[in-house]
């Protein structure tokens, strides 16, 4: 399904330890990457690793102009800026033109992002937040505001079975939860029930920690 082009924004603020004083001090971390592709498909394995790929202790930026990732998908240019400001790490990632016909072997629907981003924020007093926007879509609908882990359903598997989930402002925390986060744009889950194909697709990530160097201090 096609529609106009969207703006949305998720919002998390994942919970942080109380700093103590007298403990030595810590370095907020972030990663970025524009995308990644890890699929098994008719017995061929493609795997793009983190494209783009900043982090805050460097390179600061990266910048990829896309390409076919075999004959599962096509990125488009994506590029990634991390950095860091005192105890404040940032990252901000993002893509375009992003298409996959892989379900339509399958009778699913081709798939299409027009324009992706993500990005992350984090500091050694308040935990991180984490935020991200996406364009025009064509396979699937997006709703007018993308909560945290919005999931739908591509259905036409055997037996009932899902072609694929996919997972729309993907926020995963650890528990307990240590103030880190880590934001995916849009993940892409083929044949969660088992079938032809298995891996996964991201769209944009962005991961931040505050105690990324030196580990959370004592409460």
């Amino acid at each position: 399904m096609r529609g106009r082009i969207l703006l949305v924004t998720g919002v998390l603020l994942a919970a942080a330890p109380a700093v103590a004083h007298a403990d030595p001090p810590v370095t907020s971390t972030g990663w970025g990457s524009a995308g990644s592709l890890d699929v098994l498909v008719d017995h061929e394995h493609v795997v793009t690793g983190e494209l783009a790929r900043c982090d805050a202790d460097g390179p600061a930026s990266a910048r990829t102009p896309g390409g076919a990732a075999g004959e599962v998908a096509v990125f488009g240019f994506g590029g990634t800026t991390c950095g860091r400001k005192g105890s404040v790490a940032q990252v901000e990632t993002g893509g375009q033109r992003f298409e996959s016909d892989l379900l339509t072997r399958y009778g699913g629907p081709e798939l299409k992002v027009r324009t992706y981003s993500v990005g992350c924020a984090t500091t050694t007093d308040s935990g991180s937040t984490g935020s991200m926007s996406i364009g025009e879509v064509s396979g699937f609908t997006v709703p007018s505001s993308v909560p945290a882990n919005y999931r739908l359903t591509i259905p036409g598997g055997a037996a009932g079975t899902a072609l694929a989930t996919i997972t729309l402002n993907e926020t995963v925390t650890p528990q307990p939860a240590d103030g880190s986060l880590v934001t995916h744009a849009v993940h892409v889950k083929l044949f969660p029930q088992g079938g032809p194909a298995s891996g996964d697709i991201y769209l944009g990530t962005a991961a931040c920690n505050p105690y990324g160097k030196g580990g959370a201090p004592a409460s």
